[in-house]
């Protein structure tokens, strides 16, 4: 990108270097880490978090100002942009090298470089092995099944190259499942299935014993209990935009910008209520909240499917 310099003292300017200096890691991205607008974007939160990085997540979609700034500021053309200790790191593409070499925890200061970390005790069902060979066909040379758990206890499987210093788990069929060092101590004990349900949706079931307690599952029907009486629902969808448009709940609240900032302003107590499609997204997003000291938190037990199916069949299912 060629394009000219933004002046250093001018108040857009300022506001940036304010905003990548308050905080390690400063993610700009379209959306946020709980409802991103972009895939690109979401690759990127998705990268930070199984890093375990603690960052702060800036919505250039909702300050026009800001992302032109950022555009001229950076010389950069595309959102995400990453800065770490106030240098511009990249977009989605460079995390993603980054992280799978390992120098992305290196800069964090996240590589734990344990070589005493016992390995873990992890439960894989013959279904989910069915469901990793098949994932596993579509991995290009050098790539394996990960499986990570990070410090706020979000969970990842996904294809990536493996590590010398991996744990390696022996998993039904002859499969394995490689899990980071560093996820050890957080994976021992995990029992990971594979579901496919009215109820659950379908995906990944993992059930950790090593998280903290708190996210507590609903039915939709005693949802629709709870919003049809006397007390204060507060329903969240995390989806992003575009799944928001295909179908919904009534007064739902989107996760974006606003939503946040009215989350934020509801007292710890209130009842909230966290849906996306299956019930497996905004289960993770709902111990986010638990995290920030929210106390009444509920997951919709099969997402917005279920709700189609089980109560309300003038919601399109996709």
């Amino acid at each position: 990108m060629d394009s000219d310099p933004i002046s250093p003292i001018s108040p857009i300017s300022q506001r940036i270097e304010q905003l990548i200096g308050e905080h390690k890691v400063v993610l700009f991205m379209k959306g946020t880490r709980d409802a991103p607008e972009c895939g690109f974007s979401a690759r990127a939160a998705e990268v930070l978090q199984r890093c375990g990085a603690v960052f702060s997540d800036v919505d250039v979609q909702a300050d026009a100002a800001l992302r032109e700034g950022l555009e001229r500021y950076s010389n950069w053309p595309t959102f995400p942009q990453t800065y770490v200790d106030g240098q511009l790191i990249g977009g989605s593409d460079v995390l993603i090298e980054m992280f799978n070499s390992g120098q992305l925890q290196s800069l964090l200061g996240l590589d734990s470089g344990d070589d005493t970390q016992a390995a873990p005790a992890v439960t894989v069902s013959a279904a989910a092995a069915a469901a990793f060979a098949d994932v596993a066909k579509e991995a290009e040379a050098g790539e394996v099944v990960r499986f990570e758990v990070n410090p706020s206890f979000r969970h990842a499987l996904f294809l990536g190259p493996k590590r010398a210093s991996d744990h390696v788990i022996e998993c039904p069929s002859g499969l394995e499942l490689f899990v980071s060092r560093d996820s050890a101590p957080r994976a021992d004990g995990v029992s990971i299935d594979f579901v496919n349900s009215a109820l659950e949706g379908v995906g990944f079931k993992i059930d950790n014993p090593n998280e903290p307690a708190g996210v507590n599952e609903i039915s939709p029907a005693e949802l629709k209990k709870r919003l049809d009486g006397d007390e204060p629902v507060v329903l969240v969808d995390v989806r992003g935009r575009e799944e928001r448009q295909r179908a919904g709940i009534a007064s739902a609240l989107a996760l974006d910008t606003e939503g946040q900032a009215q989350l934020a302003s509801l007292p710890k107590d209130a009842h909230l209520v966290f849906f996306c499609h299956h019930g497996l997204r905004s289960r993770a997003v709902a111990g986010q909240h638990i995290e920030r000291g929210h106390t009444n938190v509920h997951n919709l037990s099969g997402g917005i499917d279920a709700w189609s199916l089980q109560i309300d069949s003038d919601v399109p299912r996709y």
